[in-house]
């Protein structure tokens, strides 16, 4: 898919699902603002295209600082920081909708490799660094094939064969077996082989 055309799709496609979801988005934001102190949005700083810095927007799924607490980034189920709204926001993916803000910015796409935090990019190779070719997405080939099941280098993989093989055929697979991915939830939790494990 060629550049303009992927963007107005894009824009069209997370303009449309903001407008269509905004109140469910209004609703979550008072529960959990209910449940937990702290804001209900929550910012973390990603790695975009060509390694370019931005803000992740989500819906907040955990207590207040729980990236300073027990396994850090490290996500698994029945993690004690999760709340019970976050916990049921996370089983839907409504805790993602916020990164539809982040494709109207222009930060990421609707299909492309995840973003992922700075420290994970700095231990890239140069190969692994041809996943910023694109602009990360909200779901793409590694998010239907295993999520954060996977073991890290694994997803890599999948993201660069996406990134070689990106077209409009493949794009409407990925959209199809991403519906499919919501209603089943499968790979949502990284369990005993999957995410990123930092080798310092």
């Amino acid at each position: 898919m060629n550049e303009p055309l992927r963007r107005a799709f894009d824009v069209l496609v997370s303009a449309t699902v903001l407008l269509l979801t905004s109140p469910i988005v209004a609703l979550a934001v008072v529960a959990i603002r209910l449940e937990s102190k702290g804001h209900p949005i929550y910012r973390q700083h990603r790695v975009g295209k060509d390694g370019a810095p931005f803000d992740v927007l989500k819906l907040r799924t955990m207590v207040a600082g729980a990236e300073r607490m027990g396994a850090g980034l490290a996500v698994d189920d029945g993690d004690s920081r999760i709340t019970r709204v976050g916990a049921l926001l996370r089983r839907t993916s409504i805790d993602e909708l916020p990164n539809l803000v982040n494709v109207l910015r222009g930060e990421m796409s609707i299909i492309g490799p995840r973003p992922t935090v700075p420290v994970q990019v700095a231990q890239y190779t140069d190969r692994q660094r041809g996943r910023l070719a694109l602009k990360p997405g909200i779901t793409g080939w590694a998010q239907v094939n295993g999520r954060a099941s996977l073991p890290w280098p694994q997803r890599i993989e999948l993201d660069l064969w996406y990134v070689e093989h990106a077209s409009l055929a493949l794009d409407v697979r990925i959209l199809w077996l991403t519906a499919r991915m919501l209603v089943t939830g499968h790979g949502l939790y990284k369990g005993e082989t999957g995410g990123w494990v930092d080798p310092s």
